[in-house]
């Protein structure tokens, strides 16, 4: 596994266009009432630009017409966007599902409707919702499927909503679509501390008796630890395969492999007989800023290559995952619904590690890149500087006014007090 780190991040360019939508946003802007063409919008939006490091991504600003919605549609305000390694993939021209630049990236978020297209019954003007696309949700307004929304329960934070949909729906379908995970078995859940290791963990604890195994560095164990993670395992200073040996001779039932190369070959070794071994990513072919090819070439040799003949003599299953691959309404729908049922029994709830305005987007992935996180790494579209002039200081002539309120009133108690005791 690559712990390399990346160059120094650089922040993204501030570009402002006043009459030019970004990509996304133009190619949704059709439809709708005559009404909705003569409003405008501000947007701020995460648009990459083209392949590379983070000074490809730039932070633009533009003002646009309103989205003219088509049937099926609603316009959302997005409030928080998931940071996911799909992007750290795309940046780098590795994400095959992502169009070519210029592009907005970001595939999750949370917000709030403002605008509904014609055939949309259950969503309306003010509802709180989670949404999903294939690209386009890092920027302040999106027009999204409005099946492609869900409502969210009144308790969860709009950060919390942002980071539920891509992580917990992977975790959920790997584990109980695929794996069919029961209790009295085991997992091996690779990058524990990350989101999807986090959501997985989450969900083993919903099974009785699940026992996991999870790698993660050894600053992280104590908070993986509490998580519900049995066993965490140091990979940067042991060998996972030997220390699950220890405690299981015999292996484990589940490895959900979000890495690739020889970590699939070893996550092979140790199943059990009537294991399942779970691909659903290729985190070792990313080393740095930019495209490796060497990381690349070295991942893809050491790849597990094996024929039928062997699964069967060994009593095995290799399954693959990629929840982009996926198109079945009704299997999102139903996963979802069936996440945000065990959120509101307490069962599962999204640790967000770290929240980043657009402006510090660069920040935000590097911290992942360098598996600094523990949990959801979340991005805001609302301005930074917002905030910082929110918590600025009063002016000195604010300053001084309070000081002579505060002490006229000082006197006015001392004055008081001395004819009570008079």
């Amino acid at each position: 596994m690559s712990t390399e780190e990346a160059p120094a991040q650089q922040q993204p360019e501030q570009v402002t266009k006043p009459d030019e939508p970004p990509p996304v946003a133009a190619e949704e802007a059709s439809g709708g009432s005559p009404a909705a063409e003569e409003k405008t919008l501000s947007n701020r939006a995460l648009v990459l630009t083209g392949y590379g490091g983070y000074d490809k991504i730039k932070l633009q600003e533009k003002t646009m017409k309103s989205p003219q919605l088509k049937p099926g549609e609603v316009l959302v305000r997005v409030r928080a966007c998931g940071l996911n390694f799909a992007e750290l993939l795309g940046k780098q021209g590795l994400y095959e599902l992502l169009p070519s630049p210029p592009v907005v990236l970001g595939m999750e978020g949370s917000g709030v409707v403002e605008a509904v297209g014609e055939d949309v019954k259950d969503r309306k003007v003010g509802d709180r919702v989670i949404a999903m696309n294939r690209s386009g949700m890092w920027q302040e307004w999106v027009v999204v499927p409005a099946q492609r929304t869900f409502p969210m329960p009144e308790e969860m934070s709009f950060e919390e909503a942002a980071a539920l949909p891509i992580n917990y729906m992977t975790a959920y379908m790997m584990l109980f679509e695929m794996a069919n995970l029961r209790p009295g078995k085991s997992v091996l859940i690779h990058m524990a501390a990350g989101g999807v290791g986090v959501a997985a963990t989450q969900l083993c604890q919903t099974v009785k008796d699940v026992t996991v195994f999870g790698t993660a560095s050894a600053s992280k164990h104590e908070v993986i630890s509490q998580g519900g993670v049995t066993h965490p395992i140091d990979y940067r200073t042991k060998d996972y395969v030997t220390e699950i040996r220890k405690v299981n001779p015999k292996g484990v039932d589940v490895v959900l492999d979000p890495l690739g190369g020889s970590d699939t070959q070893k996550g092979f070794s140790l199943l059990k007989p009537l294991g399942i071994l779970i691909v659903f990513g290729a985190a070792n072919c990313v080393t740095g800023q930019k495209k490796n090819l060497f990381a690349m070439a070295k991942t893809w040799y050491n790849q597990l290559s094996l024929n039928t003949m062997k699964l069967m003599q060994t009593n095995k299953a290799i399954s693959g995952f990629h929840l982009g691959y996926i198109s079945d309404e009704e299997l999102f729908e139903r996963t979802l619904t069936s996440l945000l049922e065990l959120y509101k029994q307490g069962k599962i709830k999204p640790r967000i590690d770290s929240c980043y305005h657009f402006e510090e987007v660069a920040e935000a992935m590097k911290r992942m890149h360098d598996r600094q996180n523990i949990g959801k790494v979340i991005l805001l579209p609302e301005p930074k500087k917002k905030k910082e002039e929110e918590e600025k200081p009063k002016s000195e002539g604010d300053t001084a006014e309070t000081v002579e309120k505060t002490e006229a009133a000082v006197s006015e108690q001392k004055e008081e007090e001395v004819k009570a005791e008079n």
